[in-house]
């Protein structure tokens, strides 16, 4: 396991209470994880990361399971234990830190939860299926049939988020990031580059309201470092290419 420390410095510092003010993030290059990097950046606290090497699939090794029982990346480790689940990770960093989502009490926070919550469950979990259409398949089932099937799910899911983000909520515009944008323009990420066999098949210009999200969040500063810090290129969500990252791999 590779450890390297990585102080990002795109948003104001926060005072949270020294104990609380350093993370472990388990991660692999371009995987969920780059979310959660994303986000720690742009709450500018200090955190080290913890490469999982899925060449040698070691998110299957004990080590990793006793941070996430269930194998899949990331993990965070916090002063109070680790915490894996990319929506659970979010929510509990936007409240830990209070930004980048609506806080309890604030009456757009019911709303924010909504669609933070469809997100993780419906729009991410059908994005694995097609990711990994020949794992979920079936033994004797048409994979690029239930490939096509998962790939009409997804488009109707984003139509369902293009017209939100068309709203322009306040926790859902080019201008002002939230942990709900950043979780969308890396699913648009990914959604653009797999499974290989199809990729391409996204294409943004259907989406407006969600590619001016993704044009302005790949130039903040928070996104240029993660760029950098796993070999992902410029357009990192608009035009994206395979990453070229300095250690580890991303599938």
């Amino acid at each position: 396991m590779s450890l390297s420390r990585f102080t990002p410095g795109a948003a104001p510092a926060i005072t949270l209470p020294e104990e609380a003010a350093m993370y472990v993030l388990h991660y692999a290059p371009d995987n969920a994880s780059l979310i959660v990097r994303l986000v720690l950046t742009e709450l500018n606290q200090p955190f080290e990361t913890a490469l999982v090497d899925r060449r040698v699939r070691a998110q299957d090794g004990a080590a990793y399971r006793a941070l996430n029982p269930n194998g899949l990346i990331p993990a965070l480790e916090t002063p109070g234990g680790a915490i894996f689940e990319t929506g659970a990770i979010l929510l509990w960093l936007s409240e830990r830190h209070g930004a980048l989502a609506p806080q309890p009490g604030d009456p757009a926070r019911g709303d924010f939860l909504k669609w933070l919550f469809f997100v993780s469950n419906t729009l991410h979990a059908d994005a694995r299926l097609l990711f990994y259409g020949e794992r979920h398949a079936g033994r004797d089932a048409d994979v690029a049939a239930f490939r096509d099937a998962t790939r009409g799910r997804i488009a109707s899911h984003l139509d369902l988020v293009e017209a939100m983000a068309a709203g322009q909520p306040a926790w859902f515009k080019p201008d002002a990031p939230s942990v709900l944008t950043i979780y969308v323009c890396g699913l648009l990420r990914w959604l653009a580059l797999y499974p290989v066999e199809i990729a391409g098949w996204l294409d943004l210009a259907g989406y407006p309201s969600l590619r001016a999200v993704a044009a302005a969040m790949e130039c903040r500063p928070a996104a240029r470092k993660a760029a950098l810090a796993e070999g992902l290129g410029d357009t990192i969500f608009t035009q994206p290419s395979h990453a070229r990252p300095p250690e580890g791999s991303a599938t």
